[in-house]
């Protein structure tokens, strides 16, 4: 069965629809019990962040299909909206686009380090939700050692560059002296997080943040000196906010158009800068049409750092290398899977043959025939049952000139004097 991987990206896919298929952790069991329903998947994970959707799997032959309807068919979307969007991959591909994954070479800042977390976030869920089985087990926890030493063997993260790095800087471009601007988070999730962290590091003078859960705001909020707000203060606060940064997983907007209007004629129209990490949406989009409001989204960053990209190229080369290598490695173990597959196989049904044998000769011992013409009639049976499938076979490939198939018998045999049994 071959290992494919299915998905849209930031490249590939803009955020719009992006946000019509992204899942929520809340959302991934019942998902990934959806899919693995699906007839021809045999195990499935789902990975899902605010710049890709993405679903590895291990499935029969024709399969891909039926999995790109289900994504459409889950979200309420026609199938027809993600075609050209949508990214296959197969066997090793698939295999290096995982690793690229997780190592941060197929994220919108280079390098970064929270896709890792991500990855065993969607490895973890997949295993909860008993999903996962050997083959992709196995390629998840060398995908997590391929990601660590691409960390500890390159420089790929010597910078601290992450989309929340990124978002802060364009912030500072944007407020000069961030020691005398107040920044409004909303989320309490690891890119607010990472968020908070350089925020402090630059001074600003007065960080608040908001959250669903004001407990998570709170312990957020003391480690950086900030106040802690619940969700339904955010609009009462927002006109004391310079800039506003949010990263949460509603699935609706949070800041809507009029509560913006409304806190920028309180401002007496003093510019806001505001930057929705969301994915879908925190902000509304028609926020940008308002004077004296700045909004970007996760696609704008991509252009704010693309100097960052450029300084970790050289170790992202030598981070290719490395997934090169592992890539063979991993590949070598799923091929010798599938003969021990075949092996097994094989001595399933011998064995299984041999105690059918077994138990009729003991009935017709129990019977009180002739141990001798029980033991003869053993042999005979137990021999022509173990030949007959293997004989047919090559019976067939002589008719059909299966050269392939007769030559590895005869390989198979050519020592057959010479070996010894399997315990």
């Amino acid at each position: 069965m071959p290992l494919i991987a299915l998905g849209l990206n930031h490249q590939t896919t803009p955020l719009a629809l992006r946000e019509k298929v992204a899942l929520d952790a809340a959302r991934l069991p019942e998902a990934l019990t959806e899919l693995q329903a699906l007839a021809g998947v045999e195990e499935a994970a789902l990975l899902s962040t605010c710049n890709r959707t993405e679903i590895y799997a291990q499935v029969a032959d024709g399969t891909e299909p039926r999995i790109a309807s289900w994504l459409a068919r889950y979200h309420g979307i026609e199938p027809d909206a993600l075609t050209g969007y949508l990214y296959h991959h197969h066997d090793t591909e698939a295999v290096r686009h995982l690793f690229r994954v997780a190592t941060g070479l197929d994220s919108l800042v280079l390098g970064e380090p929270q896709i890792l977390g991500q990855v065993k976030e969607a490895w973890q869920a997949a295993r909860d939700a008993k999903s996962l089985r050997t083959s992709l087990d196995r390629l998840f926890q060398q995908t997590f050692s391929v990601a660590k030493r691409v960390r500890t063997d390159t420089r790929i993260g010597a910078h601290p560059v992450s989309v929340a790095f990124a978002a802060v800087r364009l912030a500072r471009q944007a407020f000069a002296d961030l020691d005398r601007a107040c920044v409004m988070l909303i989320g309490a999730g690891d890119t607010i997080e990472l968020a908070a962290r350089h925020l402090a590091d630059a001074h600003v003078q007065r960080l608040l943040v908001a959250n669903r859960t004001l407990e998570h705001a709170q312990t957020l909020a003391s480690r950086h000196g900030g106040v802690a707000l619940p969700l339904s203060e955010v609009e009462r606060h927002l006109p004391e906010a310079d800039i506003v940064i949010s990263a949460t997983a509603s699935r609706e907007p949070i800041l809507r158009k009029d509560a913006v209007r409304a806190a920028l004629k309180l401002r007496k129209n003093r510019p806001m800068f505001m930057l929705d990490l969301a994915v879908p949406r925190d902000i509304a989009a028609d926020v940008a049409e308002l004077a004296d409001v700045y909004l970007y989204t996760v696609d704008d960053l991509e252009h704010a750092i693309e100097e960052n990209k450029a300084s970790r190229r050289e170790a992202a080369q030598q981070a290719e290398a490395i997934i090169d290598l592992q890539v063979e490695h991993y590949l070598s173990w799923w091929q010798a899977q599938g003969r021990q597959d075949a092996l097994r196989r094989l001595r399933t049904t011998g064995l299984a043959t041999r105690d059918e044998a077994l138990a009729r000769a003991r009935s017709e011992l129990a019977n009180g025939e002739a141990p001798e013409h029980v033991l003869e009639r053993l042999a005979h049976q137990l021999t022509n049952k173990l030949l007959h499938a293997p004989s047919a076979a090559l019976r067939r490939a002589a008719l059909d000139g299966d050269s392939e198939l007769l030559r590895a018998a005869e390989r198979l045999y050519e020592d057959a004097d010479d070996s010894e049994p399997a315990p």
